[in-house]
């Protein structure tokens, strides 16, 4: 009877040592708390350098300074985002590698959670962004940029839109590094106390 119960312990075993594939984080911000379910199974490079953040401690004590929303968004596309992330101009880590949309599956709709970029294979989790709007245009293959590339979703808002939209709805009049994003700075940056891994 003893042998029975091997099979069982070893599969006990192997679910131990498998990594969690949707780990969840949550961002607790000066506003309330967003929690993040993340895709390292569908994105694993944007989720790894997003976690890397987070388990760092790079994120505490940095912000949500930028907002998009219908009023300034100057090609009027309607985009509706909000974005955060190190507040220095400089990340600290190497850009990572641009995973499509049409390789992650993982669409620039509202709730995703994307990774800001200038040319393809310049992003970096140091500064990412939440979709509040349809923002499909952003995929592989939308009209938004010229290279046709997308923004990499990597990730999914369960809790806390609420806090999203109200992060969104502040005053964007603080100073822009560039024209394109004239008006799309918040006054007064929302502060990311803390972001952590949420456990069991």
């Amino acid at each position: 009877m003893k042998h029975s119960l091997l099979p069982i312990a070893f599969a006990l075993a192997a679910c131990a040592t498998v990594p969690d594939q949707r780990p969840n984080i949550v961002m607790l911000t000066e506003l309330g708390a967003i929690e993040i379910e993340v895709h390292s199974d569908a994105a694993p490079v944007s989720s790894g350098d997003f976690l890397m953040h987070v388990d760092r401690g790079l994120y505490d004590g940095e912000a949500f300074y930028r907002v998009v929303r219908a009023d300034n968004d100057p090609r009027a596309m309607g985009m509706s985002l909000i974005q955060g992330g190190l507040l220095s101009q400089e990340p600290v880590t190497p850009p990572i590698a641009h995973e499509r949309t049409t390789d992650t599956g993982l669409s620039n709709v509202r709730r995703t959670v994307s990774i800001a970029r200038d040319a393809p294979g310049t992003g970096s989790a140091a500064y990412f962004f939440i979709n509040i709007g349809d923002n499909s245009f952003l995929d592989t293959g939308g009209v938004r940029n010229p290279d046709g590339e997308g923004y990499a979703g990597f990730a999914t808002v369960v809790r806390g839109m609420d806090v999203v939209e109200a992060i969104q709805a502040r005053d964007a009049g603080g100073q822009s590094p560039l024209p394109v994003t004239d008006n799309q700075y918040l006054t007064e940056p929302v502060a990311i106390i803390r972001a952590y891994r949420v456990e069991g």
